[in-house]
């Protein structure tokens, strides 16, 4: 007998479990050992990164099953300034891909988001450390002439580092060290789709999605700061810096198939299934996941 294929909502379910595989069986959680900074644990450290990082005792110190940044680096500053050298020199180690995109921008490092930062790391870093993340995703959307509910989706450019040509949302993009979250996600909104800032500050911030997961580049424990934006029908996003190569307009039943596909980046597809879900498109009587849907995006981080 022939194996029926799985459906959407397995696929979904599949995906939500990849995205966060760091907490199923097999991964490397029970082998990696905790990264502190000030006695307070900011990320997770796979074996072969904590062997790396013990070339370096001036910058890292092992104790307890933690490795952690030297007390005497005892300032923001010293301790960033520090860390930032030694990454310096492993960018010349071949088997650290996740250095190869070096982007020169700083992530702030602490153990929660409402914490003040102990130091900064370069975003392409983080994952080498297992520290925390934080993004803001913008959802888009308005209904069209008959009614329906539509989204709007961007088109990764082709050149983009990581995801190229997959569907994402309207806008999105990482949270800068010393940067607000509603700062970033207007700058997001104008840089990548030409949102001006008087229709951007409209969006909602409607919680967050939070998951953490882990391949050849490390562990990455990310939490997205969640954006709704309704648009008027007449207004056209347009590409603005280069990362987005084009923009579509979809009904949400096209948009909610696409997401299980391979055309749509992992996690802007868990932001847009956080949006079915808060607007009754995914409803429990129907979805069979639905509870396991809603646990997998929002899991500690």
């Amino acid at each position: 007998m022939t194996a029926s294929l799985p459906t959407w909502s397995e696929k979904m379910l599949q995906l939500l479990r990849r995205m966060n595989n760091f907490y199923l069986p097999g991964s490397t959680l029970h082998s990696c050992i905790r990264f502190e900074v000030e006695g307070e644990q900011v990320g997770w450290l796979q074996p072969k990164i904590a062997s790396i990082l013990s070339r370096f005792p001036d910058v890292f110190t092992s104790h307890g099953g933690a490795m952690s940044v030297n007390r005497c680096l005892d300032s923001y500053a010293k301790r960033s300034e520090a860390v930032d050298q030694v990454l310096q020199e492993l960018r010349k180690d071949e088997s650290l891909t996740c250095l190869k995109g070096w982007r020169n921008e700083k992530y702030a490092v602490m153990p929660r988001f409402c914490d003040t930062p102990l130091m900064c790391m370069e975003r392409s870093a983080t994952s080498l450390f297992g520290v925390k993340r934080y993004g803001v995703h913008l959802n888009g959307y308005s209904w069209d002439d008959s009614g329906r509910l539509c989204m709007w989706l961007g088109h990764r450019s082709a050149t983009k580092q990581t995801y190229p040509g997959k569907l994402d949302n309207l806008a999105a993009g990482g949270l800068a060290a010393s940067c607000g979250v509603k700062q970033t996600m207007v700058k997001e909104c104008e840089e990548e789709a030409c949102i001006p800032a008087c229709i951007a500050e409209k969006a909602r911030p409607v919680g967050t999605v939070s998951y953490t997961y882990e391949d050849e580049e490390g562990v990455f424990p990310e939490g997205q700061f969640v954006f709704d934006l309704e648009l008027p029908l007449d207004f056209k996003p347009r590409i603005g810096d280069g990362e987005v190569q084009n923009f579509y307009f979809y009904p949400i039943e096209k948009v909610k198939e696409l997401l299980v596909t391979e055309e749509f980046k992992p996690n802007c597809a868990l932001v847009v299934l956080d949006f079915l879900i808060r607007h009754s498109v995914i409803q429990p009587d129907t979805e069979p996941y639905y509870h396991e849907f809603v646990a997998g995006l929002h899991k500690s981080l």
